[in-house]
């Protein structure tokens, strides 16, 4: 996979981003825990065949490599956009879930009308203490076992009646697969960032089409969430749909559904603008 060089504010960064189709560029931006891929593998498949997808892999996970400092979300939306600058996008259409969907909001605050359409799943502007308190008990999770973890994940990020809950062998299974999934001194970090998200300063700034979906059953990031973001987002739309947090994974036709119909009533791109890979990020 492709692989960018960027500064963060702790120092420089090696960023691996996902990049495949043609077309118009839509980036992705993955939640905690996560990869490009097992976070939108589906979306990914009805992307490609008319845009260039974009998928960053954010610090903690793939074999992007930082200096270990703490995570910020600014220093990730600096890595998203590399990412987009390097895969020579001039406009963009920009997708987040969780973690990923506070990183995007930040991204296109400070990528200006180079974001041509904004999707926020499972966000928040800033951490409440009901929030830090269940990321730092994932993360005692996570420092005692991986797996204890990938449990506690299934039982809350997803519905009552996912599918995997209907049979003992198929829940399993998918412990096997989360857990395989975490990295724990990556995810840990990530966790440790989830506590502390305080992106309120700069959602007004998003100037975006932008689109906030809620889920009525999420427990893990409530839809008050949500709610608040689409407040905050000027001109944004809200719509809940019945799922829990785990959307992407649980239904993906329909979470990709919503993203492609969204990003598809935005019309026709554009005229390009020149490319500017050492344009600098606005303050």
């Amino acid at each position: 996979m492709p692989r960018v060089r960027t500064e963060l504010s702790s120092g420089p960064s090696v960023v691996e981003y996902l990049r495949t189709g043609s077309g118009e560029g839509v980036v992705l931006v993955h939640g905690t825990g996560a990869t490009p891929d097992g976070n939108f593998g589906r979306l990914i498949d009805m992307l490609r065949p008319r845009h260039t997808v974009v998928a960053p892999f954010l610090s903690g996970a793939g074999t992007t490599t930082d200096t270990g400092a703490p995570l910020t979300v600014d220093d990730l939306a600096r890595q998203v956009i590399a990412a987009a600058d390097d895969a020579r996008l001039t406009e963009f259409h920009l997708v987040g879930h969780s973690l990923g969907a506070c990183v995007a909001a930040a991204a296109a605050a400070l990528s200006g009308d180079r974001v041509r359409s904004l999707v926020l799943h499972a966000g928040w502007a800033t951490s409440d203490t009901r929030m830090a308190a269940q990321f730092a008990l994932w993360r005692r999770l996570l420092a005692t076992d991986t797996e204890l973890l990938a449990r506690m994940v299934l039982l809350t990020a997803f519905r009552a009646t996912a599918p995997h809950f209907r049979d003992a062998a198929a829940f399993e299974r998918e412990v096997a697969a989360f857990a395989a999934m975490f990295r724990p001194e990556g995810t840990a970090r990530q966790l440790l960032l989830d506590e502390e998200v305080d992106i309120a300063r700069l959602l007004p700034r998003v100037t975006a089409p932008s689109l906030v979906i809620a889920g009525t059953d999420d427990t893990v990031v409530p839809p008050y969430h949500q709610e608040e973001m689409a407040e905050l987002v000027p001109g944004a739309r809200l719509t809940h749909v019945a799922a829990g947090h785990a959307f992407p994974f649980e239904s993906p036709e329909r979470f990709a559904g919503l993203v492609t119909g969204f990003i598809e009533s935005r019309g026709p791109k554009r005229a390009p603008r020149p490319y500017l890979p050492d344009a600098a990020l606005p303050s």
